[in-house]
């Protein structure tokens, strides 16, 4: 058991923790959640050693091994494999003492500890994490120094999971990591059988793994049963009780209120709409645990719009190589972007979804084929990269100055605000700031020039929970299309209504939502397990099969849901002959004769006409809520 007692710590001038208490029991899975700067990095310093309490005390079990993941991005010419070996020191000491053994005796000793550790199963299980956590084959014998910081990243969340450990300390997980490591990382973190403290802002991936969420507020460890999702309903319900919270509260409950209104109205459209609707429906219990946000902004859009906004046809994607045939990772592509569009990109690693994005924004121009753009296309695109090119030696304000001279500063300093840079923190050089600070600042210099088509490529990347919430707002009343690539699956169920899947060399509609894609991803990896060659798994014959099974799998779950959907529909055609009839209502006490001492009969009548109806109206779209629901569930 881990206790802190009456903790106090302070980094400079900033107090981080003052007399705080915590108790960790063996075996839970503990989200720590706060604002970026709250001091929860250095809450996991002073559990890993390098940090001391400035007051209080803290309790660690001394015998416990602590396992953490580095953040430092370190070059070396070890291969991927033996720097995620290098986790288990334990191993590479018996190994170093196998290789120096000095006589039989001595070697038989070492053998016998190895056999005690099971160091035959510490390169396979190696090689294991590897691969979930997206690296291939013949990226294990490469050097670390090959890889990119991202990937860098990824093998240090190896070495610190190839540790045996009683504690895992591990400081967001999740922030270099697609959406199929991420689904393999929850899973692996789920059987982990030791303590675990983790830090992250994917709000799914915490669902998924915490048991009890620590909240770093106000200097204090404050513990919440449950996952992140119960964490927002208990807090919501002790902030409403407050005047001062609720009345902040109901400006937030219209906004919802008015997309609800606006989203319903094409419930029986779109793909996604029911898990949407269970999204926003929640919102408004949960919306209290988010009032004291630092942020609140939206993406304006750009008045005009052209249909299509944007299209590619007969598109060979890829790249060009000098002396070689270019390398096509995507060919014969054909996609078109409407008004209206709101899709998720889905695809394993390396299928090409990065290289879409890329050609889409003409950051690389397409091998052949022919583009449309229409008339009125303002695009917004925002990926990873765009950090480094922001002049860090300018303002924020400086630099939506130069994108829009004729701004005032005061309506650049309101805009900022939203983001997050309030006051003189507009007008500071941006050099220092952290990631999370400069990726805010490149989500603004995207809304601030009012794009129809927004295209996103990982934008919570460096975000906090606070941050990602607002986004999703943002993103779910912007009018325009979007196209997302996200690990955060918490943003794609409630900002897109289908998903579009890049894999085996195409783009093609996904019938189904994210449950659907884990599966489908499961699928994938058993069918290429079967095949003796793996790289015979990705050939179109084989996924054939792999999609006629699929086909049938989603006939009998059509049918066995259709009793339900029957109910939906007909509750629907209710509530649109329901509507009707309001409407008549209302059309006719819209006449002012109506209101004469004349007609005083005819305008009670109507006015009761009105009031039964509307009742009616609440029952049935009731009514019809649980069906969809229970259509959920049952899905």
């Amino acid at each position: 058991m881990i206790e802190f007692n009456q903790v106090s710590l302070q980094r400079g001038t900033q107090p981080l923790l003052q007399h705080a208490d915590l108790r960790v029991h063996d075996g839970q899975k503990l989200a720590l959640i706060g604002p970026n700067g709250a001091g929860k990095s250095s809450l996991f310093a002073l559990l890993n050693g390098e940090l001391q309490v400035d007051a209080g005390e803290l309790y660690i079990p001394s015998k416990w091994r602590i396992a953490h993941m580095r953040q430092e991005v370190e070059a070396s010419e070890r291969s991927a494999l033996d720097y995620a070996m290098d986790g288990d020191s334990e191993y590479r000491r018996i190994e170093a003492g196998i290789s120096k053994a000095k006589d039989d005796n001595d070697l038989a000793h070492w053998l016998d500890q190895m056999d005690q550790h099971k160091g035959y199963e510490v390169p396979v299980k190696a090689e294991q994490l590897l691969h979930g956590l997206g690296f291939s084959q013949d990226d294990l014998k490469r050097p670390v120094q090959d890889f990119s910081g991202g990937w860098r990243i990824r093998l240090n969340l190896a070495q610190a999971l190839m540790m045996p450990s009683d504690l895992l300390l591990l400081d967001e997980p999740t922030n270099h990591l697609d959406l199929e490591a991420t689904l393999w990382l929850e899973q692996w973190l789920k059987n982990y059988p030791g303590t675990l403290l983790f830090i992250s802002h994917d709000r799914d991936f915490i669902d998924g793994v915490a048991d009890h969420i620590v909240h770093l507020y106000q200097q204090q460890l404050v513990v919440y049963p449950g996952n992140y999702s119960a964490y927002e309903r208990i807090r919501a319900e002790k902030l409403a009780q407050q005047q001062t919270v609720y009345e902040k509260q109901q400006t937030r409950v219209k906004e919802i209120e008015a997309f609800v209104t606006r989203f319903k109205a094409k419930a029986s459209k779109a793909k996604q709409a029911q898990s949407r609707l269970k999204e926003l429906q929640r919102m408004e219990l949960i919306a209290p645990a988010h009032v004291d946000s630092p942020f609140r902004f939206e993406f304006p859009c750009y008045e005009k719009m052209s249909s299509p906004l944007l299209a590619i046809d007969h598109a060979d994607l890829g790249y060009k190589a000098e002396g070689t045939d270019d390398n096509i990772i995507l060919p014969q592509v054909k996609v078109s972007l409407v008004p209206g569009h709101r899709i998720g990109l889905l695809g394993p690693n390396g299928a090409g979804k990065s290289t879409l994005l890329k050609t889409l924004c003409r950051d690389i121009e397409m091998l052949n084929g022919e583009r449309s753009e229409g008339e009125h296309l303002r695009l917004g695109y925002f990926a990873q990269h765009q950090l480094e090119s922001l002049d860090v030696k300018a303002s924020g304000a400086l630099i939506l100055q130069r994108l829009k001279p004729q701004a005032s500063e005061q309506e650049i300093r309101n805009f900022l605000g939203g983001f997050g840079f309030h006051g003189d923190k507009a007008l500071e050089v941006i050099e220092p700031f952290s990631g999370g600070e400069k990726a805010r600042l490149a989500l603004a210099c995207v809304a601030w020039e009012k794009p129809n088509l927004l295209i996103l490529d990982e934008p919570t990347n460096h975000l906090d929970i606070e941050m990602r919430e607002a986004l999703t707002v943002a993103l779910q009343n912007f009018e325009g299309a979007i196209l997302i690539v996200s690990h955060d699956r918490h943003l794609l169920k409630a900002t897109v209504d289908e998903y579009w899947l890049v894999d085996h060399g195409k783009v093609q509609e996904f019938d189904g939502d994210l449950d659907d894609y884990h599966q489908y991803l499961q699928q994938r990896e058993a069918l290429a397990n079967e095949v003796a060659d793996p790289s015979e798994a990705t050939k179109p014959a084989e996924v054939k099969v792999d999609r006629k099974e699929q086909k049938r799998l989603e006939a009998e779950r059509r049918q066995r849901l259709a009793p339900l959907r029957k109910k939906q529909q007909a509750a629907e055609k209710q509530m649109e002959k329901l509507q009707s009839q309001l409407d008549t209502i209302e059309e006719k006490m819209s006449d002012t004769d109506l209101y004469s001492d004349a007609r005083k009969d005819e305008l009670q009548q109507l006015l009761t006409q009105q009031g039964d109806v509307k009742s009616q109206l609440e029952e049935i779209e009731m009514a019809w809520m649980e069906l969809t629901e229970q259509l959920e569930e049952a899905e």
